[in-house]
């Protein structure tokens, strides 16, 4: 098999188009059209990691955190990031990651940790903008459910828990077909006036460029005219964070105690308990400080998430109970993660989760 096989499957699930500007998600090393033997599941690229992945037979590793993450003038052994680049090159060992386009997906890392703890999550925290675009096309009045159908199917028309969305117009176009054209309505060097039915639906930019094939291949004029706008409108589907209830009230204490339990971490920081019950709980893996307004502004009693400073705690103490459940810690089930949908695709194919503990962070 390919590894463009398995990276496609994977970016048709969780879209690079959701990862944040700086990160750097998708293939780091590698040929797309390179013969794969099996893959590595991993949080972070060690040179453990990859001595696993040579001793093991595997030519391709997938990662949480990019191995590359920032730009590099120069590879050489000055430092571990150089040496790894170097070594899974002379290995002939593909690289790949996907991070904060997971981070921000409904269906990510988040929902995972959120079912394990007892979250029935169903709300992005802080959902994500500049996703969103409008397509707009005219076609002729007898085209027009065809072309609508089509675009529907294609994924364009949702809005929120609504589908099948659009916008219609009935109006008159106007052409004026070249000798070189081949026209479906009209006739050649003569304007010709067309009742059309004016197309609108939104659609995430991840689609756009199936959609225009999609739009060409319905569309019964030889040139088909349609516009694309941008939107500052919410996409729910996408963003930093969960929010949702447990199924009951509980104590701090007792759901500290599962946390810890769930992910293995030997102790928790937290701020003052307020004295009162939890049930709806606002959750972010990794560092998601930078959510903590937004989780309040959901009514949210409690807040994890990880790497939160000493003045958070002072800052929101009597808002919100914030509980820090470690960076590693709340994102090692990115391999589960993994795992689960590529074995369910590639149900044949060796995919093995690395047995390497790359967290820096020791407790005694």
């Amino acid at each position: 098999m390919k590894l463009k096989c398995i990276t496609d499957y994977i970016e048709s699930l969780i879209p690079l188009e959701l990862q944040e500007d700086y990160d750097n998600s998708g293939l780091i090393l590698g040929n797309p059209d390179e013969e794969i033997t099996a893959v590595l599941l991993c949080l972070d690229i060690s040179e453990e990691v990859l001595d696993e992945a040579i001793k093991k037979e595997c030519n391709v590793i997938i990662s949480h955190h990019p191995l590359i993450f920032k730009g590099i003038k120069r590879i050489t052994d000055s430092d571990d990031e150089q040496r790894m680049i170097i070594k899974a090159i002379r290995n002939n060992i593909a690289v790949y990651a996907l991070h904060t386009n997971l981070d921000n997906s409904i269906g990510g890392l988040n929902a995972l940790l959120c079912r394990k703890i007892g979250i029935k999550a169903n709300k992005i925290l802080q959902p994500s903008r500049n996703i969103l675009k409008k397509l707009v096309t005219f076609c002729p009045h007898e085209f027009a459910e065809k072309v609508r159908m089509a675009l529907f199917i294609a994924g364009a028309g949702h809005i929120g828990n609504y589908d099948c969305c659009s916008y219609n117009v009935q109006g008159q176009g106007t052409f004026r077909a070249s000798d070189q054209a081949q026209p479906f309505v009209g006739e050649k060097n003569k304007l010709h006036y067309e009742d059309e039915t004016r197309i609108e639906v939104i659609f995430p930019s991840f689609l756009e460029k199936n959609l225009i094939k999609t739009l060409t291949e319905n569309h019964p004029y030889e040139e088909v005219a349609f516009d694309i706008y941008a939107l500052q409108n919410i996409y729910g589907k996408s963003g930093g964070g969960l929010v949702g209830d447990l199924e009951q009230e509980e104590d701090l204490t007792d759901i500290l105690n599962r946390i810890k339990e769930i992910t293995g971490i030997p102790v928790i920081r937290h701020s003052s308990t307020l004295g009162k019950k939890i049930k709806r709980v606002a959750l972010c893996t990794g560092s998601g400080s930078f959510l903590i307004p937004e989780a309040i502004l959901t009514g949210s009693d409690l807040f994890l998430t990880a790497d939160m400073k000493y003045h958070d705690f002072f800052r929101f103490q009597k808002k919100i109970i914030l509980a820090d459940i470690g960076h590693y810690e709340s994102e090692q089930f990115v391999k589960e993660w993994i795992y689960s949908i590529l074995i369910e695709k590639f149900s044949t194919f060796a995919v093995l989760i690395s047995e390497s503990n790359t967290n820096p962070v020791k407790y005694y």
